[in-house]
């Protein structure tokens, strides 16, 4: 056994964890029947919290590696939409407003989350391998099909649909297998995990900026979706499950999990967080093109805010083994919040100040991204979490798919400015903390609402 290896009973009842005074796997179980869930007045049994965790190894950081690769060409084009914008603003979609073409990346991320609903319970029965294989087809499919692309719903088709789809199948296995081998240290493997999609962010940016004058948008694109079959390769071989499925498993979603108060606050708070945080990532490059920067520096902020992304993935998922996911994910909120409010409402404008920015908010999202799934999982059994990581961003997924056109319209009703949409962003993530934090205080106590969780 792997020196790091632990059972999940020795890490639910650590001294340096708190266990939740109103876990769901307390309450509920299931009866083995249709009529659904039954309240239970017995505790969890000692058996559900004794499977072991590798905590490293070979085998388990292959998975990691899998999951990066996974992650990098289907986050790293969630992370490249805003330059996706500028470019289609400017060039085929230069007839249409800010409004009307945030919904080709606006129905992109819904689907990215929405379709999680379904593969989640799939990942739980079945394990993740057929799911990669799909999330690669669609992925190259709709990033290829989007260089032919010149109509709004050539577009909303290529790139929303299909792409969309094809992220979801990838990025929801690839964080879900990382849960099955790690317990105490999987927020930090996590953390490096999702670097993928940051890396992506600062990739793909550089080499679309570079190469759009030199081979033009078609074929840039298709050198694109040629990274991306390379990426969902390694995934397709290294993505793998290791718990057997729970005795309950079904392939189809339940959303009675939402009796669960913690789970349904913490929901709400990652659907504010996820609202504000789109907003910045759709929007940044096509702020400083109003600002009068250069169209290119306007693209090089994408790279920029990816470039502090990466290091608040990796960074606050390694302490948030030792200082708690919920923690750490409200600590992102506040860093998000500062940085919008205090740094791009005033400072915007100057090239420090929108460096800054992009760096700082960077930093925030990235932790953001890297820890709400982990925050999920303290609320469930392991072999339950790709269920109760995709309920939840399914109801995400809504935030996404109308952040970004109403993120357009105040813009638009605004007369061109963005402060009121720096000030909307601030005031979503503000509501966002206050869930958060209300749902550390009903899971813990609210006499421990300072405790490491």
């Amino acid at each position: 056994m792997d020196v790091h290896q632990v059972t999940s009973n020795a890490v639910h009842d650590g001294p340096d964890e708190v266990t939740p005074a109103d876990d769901f796997t307390q309450q509920y179980d299931y009866d083995g029947k249709d009529n659904g869930l039954e309240k239970q007045a017995t505790a969890v049994s000692t058996a559900s919290y004794q499977e072991t965790y590798p905590e490293g190894g070979l085998q388990a950081w292959l998975v990691v590696v899998g999951s990066w690769f996974s992650l990098l060409s289907s986050l790293g084009l969630m992370n490249t939409i805003a330059l996706f914008q500028a470019y289609v603003l400017t060039h085929q979609l230069k007839d249409y407003n800010e409004g009307t073409v945030g919904w080709i990346f606006s129905i992109y991320t819904f689907l990215a989350f929405f379709c999680g609903v379904f593969i989640g319970p799939v990942f739980d029965k079945y394990g993740p391998r057929w799911l990669v294989v799909a999330g690669s087809v669609l992925t190259v499919i709709g990033v290829l099909t989007m260089s032919w692309s010149t109509e709004l719903w050539h577009f909303i088709l290529s790139f929303g649909v299909v792409a969309g789809i094809g992220t979801s199948l990838l990025f929801t296995p690839g964080i879900a297998s990382v849960g099955h081998w790690f317990k105490a240290r999987r927020g930090f493997a996590t953390g490096i995990a999702s670097t993928g999609g940051g890396i992506g962010g600062i990739v793909f940016p550089l080499m679309q900026t570079s190469l759009f004058d030199k081979i033009g948008y078609g074929w840039t694109v298709r050198v694109l979706s040629l990274i991306c079959l390379v990426c969902c390769l390694v995934g397709i071989v290294l993505v793998r499950s290791r718990l057997p499925p729970a005795k309950n498993a079904s392939a189809w979603p339940d959303f009675r999990i939402f009796r669960n108060i913690p789970f349904l606050l913490t929901t709400i708070g990652i659907f504010l967080l996820e609202f504000s945080l789109f907003i910045p990532l759709s929007y940044i490059s096509t702020y400083a093109v109003h600002e009068g920067f250069s169209q290119e520096f306007a693209y090089q902020l994408l790279p920029i805010m990816n470039a502090g992304s990466f290091f608040g993935r990796i960074l606050p998922g390694y302490y948030s083994d030792a200082v708690g996911a919920f923690n750490t994910c409200m600590f992102s909120v506040v860093l998000s919040f500062v940085s919008c409010l205090c740094v791009w409402l005033p400072s915007g404008h100057t090239t420090a100040g929108i460096i800054i920015f992009s760096v700082l908010f960077g930093f925030g999202s990235g932790t953001s991204i890297a820890i709400a799934p982990v925050c999920i999982g303290r609320l469930c059994k392991t072999q339950e979490y790709g269920r109760y990581y995709a309920t939840a961003y399914t109801i995400v997924s809504f935030a996404c798919l109308i952040g970004i056109p109403i993120g357009g319209n105040i813009i638009q009703a605004n007369g061109g400015s963005y402060h009121g949409l720096i000030i909307c962003t601030s005031a979503i993530y503000i509501a966002s903390f206050i869930s958060l934090l209300a749902a550390k205080g009903t899971s813990l106590g609210w006499s421990k609402w300072l405790a490491i969780y």
